[in-house]
């Protein structure tokens, strides 16, 4: 069994925190239902919330280094977020991610509970997703009954075909009946796809309750080029890059 090389940097450990306070500060979360995490393959870990801390007592101490391997903790005295093991089934199924994000926020969940995808209604989802949000199958007796949270990222898994390319397109996915997960190239950005699929679900909901319109493809597919990929012109280079 190999051991992770090293902790986490400050950074990282830093990056996640925020991260997490910005899940009440968005709305997204009631009491303590939701998590962030960032991970460092290099050192073979990821960093992630403690289970049931509330926001406003974590601080950059209380996050837990939980091995990519196995699942074991590295360093933190209290146990890691329920959720670790579908955050660690992500990470390694799918290479390009840097964070996942879980919530349980209303309008996603709502979608979910349903289990029905959110569609693809105009230009705003189309920014940030390739297509319609999925839904996964329902979890099996089985599932539930061993290494239930492993399985929960499984079926997100198995939803996308293992794809990782496809976990870039479209940065998350709906658990049946249970909620949320959305993931990025930072912990960051996978905070920001679940602020944003939180508010297309919530748009999506109100456009079913008016009546569908169908918008044209050549419309999405220039609203999300525009922002991804080779062609992408949307924004500004961050102060000091090149």
């Amino acid at each position: 069994m190999s051991t992770p090389r090293r902790s986490v940097s400050a950074a990282l450990r830093r990056e996640v925190h925020r991260a997490n306070l910005r899940i009440p500060a968005t709305g997204l979360a009631t009491l303590t239902w939701g998590n962030v995490s960032g991970v460092d393959r290099e050192a073979g870990v990821f960093v992630i919330k403690p289970s049931g801390v509330p926001y406003e007592r974590l601080t950059e101490d209380d996050l837990v280094v939980v091995a990519l391997e196995d699942g074991r903790v590295v360093e933190g005295g209290l146990r890691p977020s329920t959720d670790a093991e579908t955050h660690r089934c992500l990470y390694r199924a799918f290479p390009s991610i840097g964070g996942v994000t879980h919530t349980h926020s209303t309008h996603a969940v709502a979608f979910a509970q349903a289990r029905r995808p959110v569609p693809v209604l105009g230009t705003t989802h189309a920014d940030t997703f390739d297509g319609p949000v999925p839904v996964t199958e329902v979890l099996t007796p089985e599932q539930c009954a061993r290494d239930y949270e492993f399985h929960t990222g499984q079926v997100v898994v198995d939803l996308l075909g293992g794809d990782d390319a496809r976990a870039q397109e479209v940065p998350g996915a709906l658990v049946a009946h249970h909620g949320p997960f959305t993931w990025g190239a930072t912990a960051t950005a996978s905070l920001e796809h679940a602020v944003v699929l939180e508010a297309v679900a919530e748009m999506a909901l109100h456009t079913l309750a008016l009546g569908r319109a169908e918008p044209p493809q050549h419309l999405l597919d220039r609203h999300y080029t525009r922002k991804h990929g080779p062609g992408a012109y949307y924004g500004n280079p961050a102060p000091g890059a090149a």
